[in-house]
């Protein structure tokens, strides 16, 4: 059997003279900053006094010693490394690479013969020499050409993390190291070079389903001696020669359970096991990952609004309640399991059932793939490529096809990912942005994206769909950012206009919309520390990168509320109208399901602490925009939309049940008395909406600062929707008053804490920020409406309260009609 030695310890990093202790997998910054001997660039403004790190090179060492091993080969293989490296051992030269998405394999069989050969004593050394990724880069941007790019900095020109090189939500520190784990493999005979298992399943339909595999084995021997392969699977099992280097072998499971999309089923996991063996029938290398059974089309049919965008999961269409991904630290090699899964099971208490993972980022380590596997996460995957134009010559091309064949294979075992998507917005760029006449004829990505990555999937992983690029509308018949088809990004809103024109369009399927908001109040504190916070404080401006930020943040608020009195109010409100513009346009679009078959949330998560468009921040912190993405996203959701009847009630459901359900209208004042009342019988059928008109007399006068609407689903706390026919600025909000309560719950030893609100007036949005009681604190309830009279029970946990905790929570408390 094979054995392998992994490659953790006694590494040493190496920069001019200077030589420290390297944590492997790891990169370059992290060893700097757990040997204090650079500061932590995520505070304050210390990024710009690490910017050196990034165009420095760097020798990582280990004294390998000499295996002893009685296989007839031996091979070092990294799984990453981060990016331009020279790798050699006893100084002979190994082999040069020069990207970060794929893994490398040396044969150190001679190589280790000659250095026990030629040695007089010690070990021989493996080094890892890495040039700055930024030299390297702007190198390649000076042989090749400048192209357009949304960024002046050189990513393009070097297959490595754009995002390293800095965008609007991340800072720029361009990393090197060893990022993913090495080791040593000593082997016999033959080994399993790749394993591509083809899963399928038919007669989903007819109510007896069958699971079915067909394996691709290829091998690498040492000799031509005969090799067997076995492919075990839910009981199952089959065998088969390995005729030259490679093989085939299916196998079936009759009546398999289905893996499905988290709210549409279990996501049943089957281990897929595969051994191969020598002419004796001993084991010499194994393979083994968990399957689920699950069929996925993509739905583009030409229908009277244009052409559809829908996943079909299992004969299911789906409106995909998604979220957009980027690497969840800056620095990739800190992200453990743990921290894949806790993040992930963020995305999934909000009702995510879709996770986006963006295209300046990364493919994704297993631990990712297989929470998403075991969450019900669907994932849609990028290729690489972002907001640029990119070279197609040597050695780039050959480069991209070699990461693509691997990482096709390598995750193609997972039940979760449903979409291969070529690129993030580089077709819309070549259309709107200006580069066909910057360009002038030389290559820019096309090639990729409607060539070499669709022919690539097409031949590895037939089973799953592909899609050009996101925007896309499927043909350069279409505008690439055709609402009417395909793939649309909705940042017009942000960038330039309101939220409230997310109303003016019925996308088929938003992949990419949001709103900034700044993190939550005790990671700013931590991440600026001493400072006086201010919207344009120094800090606070170092981290926000989008361009104009600020200023887009204040055009928001101006146009719903008067402008706010101090950082606190200014605080709340912007993370109040991230909320309510997401909310504006989710509501709509799932309101005109199935023309409308997905919306993608920009973004769920943040790579460190900045405004930005995350709903988790960077310390982990959830932003009210997180707790309402659980009512967007829950399986039944009650909004009142403007329709070709006027202003509709629309029961949105997406659960399997039909939903029936008495739905309470008020007209109300704006002191809470009730002008009309009125109760409509909503029905659904399971996967659709219900539209019903609503009542004259329940309507507020179109330009009324004094009235609006309320409706209830009975029987179901929490489905309310609300319709204010002016914007807050003009409405005539009365001083919120409110009635407070503050009970312990000493049960189970644990520390929580419930606040019961009881309003005496309206309370418009109102919002616990629980930070603010303690920096580990957290809630279960973002913002509220309550009528007078109305309570809500607030739980917190993480906060010890003192003898000033009602002073504390009022503190903590925010709603609209605050001065």
């Amino acid at each position: 059997m094979k054995d392998v030695t992994p490659l953790t310890d006694g590494w040493t990093l190496r920069h001019e003279s200077a030589a420290l202790p390297a944590r492997v997998p790891g990169c370059v910054h992290t060893d700097l900053l757990a040997a204090g001997l650079i500061p932590d660039p995520f505070l304050g403004r210390d990024e710009e006094e690490v910017a050196w790190v990034g165009r420095s090179d760097w020798r990582y060492e280990l004294a390998l010693g000499r295996p002893r091993t009685r296989h007839e080969r031996t091979d070092l293989v990294f799984e990453g490394l981060d990016t331009v490296a020279e790798i050699r051992l006893g100084g002979r030269l190994l082999g040069r690479t020069r990207n970060m998405h794929r893994s490398h394999r040396f044969d150190l069989t001679a190589h280790l013969a000659a250095a026990g050969d030629t040695a007089d004593e010690g070990d021989p050394a493996l080094s890892v020499e890495f040039t700055s990724a930024q030299t390297a880069a702007e190198a390649e941007r000076a042989r090749l050409g400048d192209r357009p790019s949304a960024y002046p900095e050189p990513f393009p020109y070097l297959r490595k993390m754009a995002c390293s090189f800095g965008w609007d939500w991340g800072p720029t520190l361009v990393t090197a190291g060893i990022w993913r784990p090495v080791r040593l493999e000593h082997w016999s005979t033959a080994r399993l070079r790749r394993v591509r298992p083809e899963i399928g399943v038919t007669g989903i339909g007819s109510g007896e389903p069958t699971g079915q595999v067909t394996v691709h084995l290829d091998v690498e021997r040492t000799g031509a001696a005969p090799l067997s392969a076995v492919v075990r699977l839910a009981g199952h099992s089959v065998r088969a020669d390995v005729d030259g280097d490679s093989a085939r072998l299916e196998i079936e499971v009759p009546g398999p359970d289905l893996w499905w999309p988290r709210g549409q089923g279990a996501q049943r996991l089957y281990h897929l096991d595969v051994t191969l063996h020598d002419a004796e029938g001993r084991a010499l290398d194994t393979w083994s990952r968990r399957i689920g059974f699950r069929t996925v089309r993509l739905d583009t049919t030409p229908d009277t609004y244009g052409s559809a965008f829908t996943l079909v999961v299992n004969g299911r269409p789906l409106f995909a309640r998604g979220v957009n991904w980027i690497p969840d630290d800056v620095f990739p090699s800190r992200i453990s399991p743990e921290r894949y899964r806790t993040r992930l099971r963020q995305a999934a208490a909000a009702g995510v059932d879709l996770v986006r993972v963006w295209g300046g980022g990364l493919y994704e380590s297993e631990d990712f793939y297989q929470a998403c596997d075991e969450l019900g996460l669907m994932v849609w995957q990028d290729f690489p490529f972002a907001c640029a134009a990119y070279p197609e010559e040597e050695p780039l091309r050959g480069e991209v096809e070699a990461e693509a064949r691997e990482n096709v294979v390598r995750l193609m075992p997972h039940p979760s990912l449903v979409l291969w998507n070529g690129n993030n917005e580089n077709l819309w760029g070549f259309r709107d942005w200006g580069w066909e006449e910057q360009l002038a004829s030389r290559s820019w990505g096309e090639g990729y994206y409607l060539g070499l990555l669709a022919r690539v999937v097409a031949e590895l992983d037939p089973t799953r769909p592909y899609w050009a690029g996101s925007p896309w509308s499927g043909s350069w018949d279409h505008h690439p950012n055709d609402p009417a088809h395909g793939t649309t990004h909705s940042w017009e809103v942000w960038n330039r206009t309101d939220y409230t024109d997310y109303l003016d369009q019925v996308p088929r399927f938003v992949a990419e919309f949001g709103w900034q908001a700044p993190p939550a109040l005790a990671t700013l504190r931590r991440a600026l520390p001493g400072e006086e916070l201010a919207p344009d404080s120094p800090g606070m401006l170092h981290h926000q990168r989008a361009e104009d930020g600020n200023g887009k943040l204040r055009r928001g608020l101006d146009r719903h509320f008067a402008e706010p009195a101090d950082f606190d109010r200014w605080h709340y409100l912007t993370q109040l109208n991230q909320a309510r513009a997401v909310a504006t346009g989710i509501e709509h679009w799932r309101a005109h399901w199935p023309r409308c078959a997905g919306t993608v949330v920009w973004q769920l998560n943040d790579c460190w602490p900045v405004t930005s468009w995350s709903a988790v921040d960077g310390d982990g912190r959830l932003k009210p925009l997180h707790h309402e993405l659980r009512r967007l996203y829950a399986d039944r959701l009650l909004t009142l939309q403007n329709g070709p009847r006027g202003l509709e009630l629309c029961a949105v459901n997406q659960s399997r049940g039909a939903w029936h359900t008495p739905v309470r209208l008020r007209r109300l004042a704006a002191d809470g008395t009730v002008l009309a009342e009125s109760a409509l019988e909503c029905a659904a059928e399971p996967d659709s909406v219900a539209r019903l008109a609503v009542p004259a007399p329940l309507l507020p006068a179109a330009d009324s600062a004094e009235e609006f609407l309320v409706a209830d689903a009975e029987g179901e706390p929490g489905l309310r929707a609300l319709h204010f026919p002016v914007r807050d600025r003009e409405f005539a909000y009365p001083v919120p008053e409110y009635d407070l309560e503050i009970l312990r719950d000493g049960t189970g030893g644990g520390d929580r804490i419930t606040l019961v609100v009881t309003a005496k007036t309206l309370l418009r949005d109102l919002l616990l920020q629980s930070d603010r009681l303690h920096p580990e604190a957290v809630t279960d309830t973002g913002r509220l409406t309550l009528l007078p009279g109305e309570s809500a029970t607030l739980t917190v946990r993480g906060w010890r309260p003192s003898d000033e905790a009602a002073a504390q929570a009022r503190a903590a408390l925010f709603s609209v009609g605050q001065a």
